[in-house]
């Protein structure tokens, strides 16, 4: 009778922290922004390539470093563009693969708006950040930047759910720290975090938790925890 007890508080206890840290998106939602993030470092750097015709070998992003005040302004409008394009296509890839993973919990509740605010922080901070460093002569930095404060962002937001973001967010971490010192390579790096990264973290949460229908009929794994 007791050991029943304990196995019934055990499961108690189990669907309390579920309840707490459970968001109801898709693994595949991962992949999807993953993808976006790979589309628009492509269209970036085919953009500066464009812009700063190629000289000796070198990439229009490296010419970006190397440019005039007036020329990171001139430029900065589409790169602005850019980055809210990615960001929403990403949110609409998000809700379509959510949608259509049937009902689950809702998306958006309580647990969902403190998330969002533990990522905001970070990311709006960053941002500004980074954007003085482009305005300021810096850019070589802006990439690590935005790795460094996305990865930063993740782990603050890793309170509210499961042990697979904060590992991407120490990825991100890492990228960063190490794009500080190949500034050339942001372009390489944006890809390989932003983009393969969560590909591959997509992949693993679906496969992990969703295919072919999640462990033991339990609910579809988040791209921000599970």
């Amino acid at each position: 009778m007791q050991t029943y007890s304990l196995v019934q508080l055990t499961e108690i206890r189990a669907i309390m922290e579920r309840s707490l840290r459970f968001l109801s998106l898709s693994g595949l939602s991962g992949v999807g922004a993953g993808v976006v993030a790979l589309l628009g470092t492509a269209a970036g750097h085919f953009y500066l390539q464009a812009y700063y015709p190629s000289e000796y070998g070198a990439s229009g992003y490296q010419h970006l470093l190397a440019s005039t005040a007036e020329e990171r302004q001139a430029a900065l409008s589409f790169l602005l563009l850019l980055a809210a394009a990615m960001v929403a296509a990403a949110l609409l890839v998000a809700w379509f693969f959510t949608q259509r993973q049937g009902p689950g919990q809702p998306l958006w509740n309580s647990l969902t708006r403190r998330l969002l605010v533990a990522l905001a922080l970070p990311l709006g901070a960053g941002g500004l950040f980074c954007l003085r460093l482009y305005l300021g002569g810096d850019a070589g930095l802006v990439v690590p930047g935005l790795l460094v404060f996305y990865g930063l962002a993740l782990l603050n937001a890793s309170k509210y759910t499961f042990d697979e973001i904060r590992w991407l967010g120490l990825r991100q971490l890492g990228l960063g720290l190490v794009a500080m010192l190949l500034p050339g390579w942001g372009v390489v790096f944006f890809g390989l975090g932003i983009g393969l990264g969560h590909i591959g973290y997509g992949l693993r949460m679906y496969q992990r938790y969703e295919w072919p229908a999640g462990p033991a009929g339990a609910p579809a794994a988040s791209v921000l925890g599970r």
